[in-house]
């Protein structure tokens, strides 16, 4: 019997224990309880730092039928969770949050555009490929377009810029066994996202809608709430997520990544039903966070309040450096803590490797361009060990705190 138990609490576990368990960790402990936990590997971030921590692996039905075991609701931090297996789950009565039929549209990109396509939900132009010529066909007729594995890809992974045809690209990944779509590229100002939770009473909450900065295709920044959205477009994204949460009987929480074209209108990219890198904010930015929001939400308890903590916030990534810093990770936190005392870190417990998402920091404040210029400032320093130019904007600050 675990604490949770022993005490007449329910058990939340979660399959997959990487930064999103790690936090949804720490959100639990807020209510009395230790996530339990699903680790392929000791060291992964949230196996580091939770009580109840299982070995195994997400494929294995087995070591998933022995987690679940005690669980009051099993959910996920990531995706890669086989199909057959959740229903197994589901038939031996475990309640798995969100449902198999619901967290296909977020493993599947194609299952997902043809059931928003059958919703009228705007998404871009997109075909299955079976073969090259599929692909040379597409972009004869919608120009630019985008490759995409229909299983798995983030953070830029499984995306494949085209102009024109690549035969033997294509070619290469179907006999690798990828399966693949192909969609029209999006002439777009910026990418938003829409963030909401369900619960299975059908309760549900929304965040503001925030944007998210890309480069080289992982996100590196969100802006919350968005910054010269109208309110009746931002009004309008966050009823879409709900609507969609809805439709696909979603429960615990949905991030909805969007696409604002130069009309003002949106377009739907990319679903998940979990955590997500575009709620990370949400920890001291809200009054409710999203990872306790997603524990209230497969507990069906009455979820909790969503209003801002300011007028604006910063999320930024700390990623791995491309050339590993001098100074180590411990000095680096004191010297930033020390020119920036109000900034929040939060770091995993990862290795640092060029590009890999180790931590973010979150900055609050009135003004939304000073804001981001010290939670960039931050991220960087954290990855890279130096501060860039924009540090000359902040020259009166003293090294010292509260001096």
């Amino acid at each position: 019997m675990d604490a949770a138990e022993s005490k007449n609490l329910p058990v939340v576990g979660m399959i997959g224990a990487g930064q999103l368990a790690r936090m949804t960790h720490q959100a639990a402990i807020a209510l009395g309880q230790s996530l339990r936990v699903l680790a392929a590997d000791p060291g992964d971030p949230a196996a580091l730092v939770c009580a109840d921590v299982r070995p195994g692996a997400a494929v294995d039905l087995a070591a998933l039928r022995a987690f679940s075991r005690g669980c009051s609701a099993v959910t996920f931090d990531h995706e890669g969770v086989p199909q057959e297996n959740l229903r197994a789950l589901v038939a031996d009565g475990v309640a798995v949050h969100p449902e198999p039929g619901a967290l296909l549209h977020a493993q599947d990109k194609l299952v997902m555009r043809r059931r928003l396509v059958e919703l009228g939900i705007a998404v871009p132009p997109f075909a299955e490929v079976l073969e090259p010529g599929d692909v040379a066909a597409f972009l004869a007729e919608h120009g630019p377009s985008v490759l995409k594995a229909v299983r798995g890809g983030y953070d830029g992974r499984g995306v494949w810029m085209l102009d024109e045809p690549d035969a033997p690209l294509v070619a290469q990944l179907l006999a690798a066994g990828t399966p693949l779509m192909i969609e029209q590229r999006v002439a777009m100002r910026r990418e938003l996202a829409a963030l909401v939770a369900r619960s299975p009473f059908g309760q549900a909450s929304a965040w503001p809608v925030v944007e998210t900065v890309q480069a080289d295709g992982q996100c590196v920044q969100v802006l919350a709430p968005a910054p010269g959205l109208p309110e009746e477009r931002a009004v309008q994204a966050q009823q879409l997520a709900l609507r969609i949460a809805a439709e696909l009987g979603v429960t615990g929480l949905l991030a909805v990544e969007l696409f604002e074209t130069d009309s003002g209108a949106v377009v739907v990219n990319e679903l998940a039903m979990r955590p997500h890198n575009s709620g990370h904010w949400t920890i001291e930015g809200a009054r409710t966070s999203q990872f306790e929001q997603h524990l209230r939400a497969v507990l069906d308890y009455p979820l909790g309040a969503t209003t801002p903590t300011a007028p604006a916030v910063v999320m930024a990534n700390v990623l791995g450096a491309a050339v590993p810093p001098v100074m180590g990770v411990d000095e680096r936190m004191h010297h930033l803590f020390a020119r920036f005392p109000d900034v929040k870190v939060h770091l995993y417990g990862k290795a640092e490797r060029p590009a890999r998402k180790v931590g973010h920091v979150t900055a609050l404040g009135t003004d939304m361009a000073e804001v981001r210029v010290r939670a960039a400032l931050a991220a960087e320093w954290l990855s890279t060990g130096e501060w860039s130019d924009g540090w000359s904007a902040h020259a009166g600050m003293r090294e010292e705190a509260n001096v």
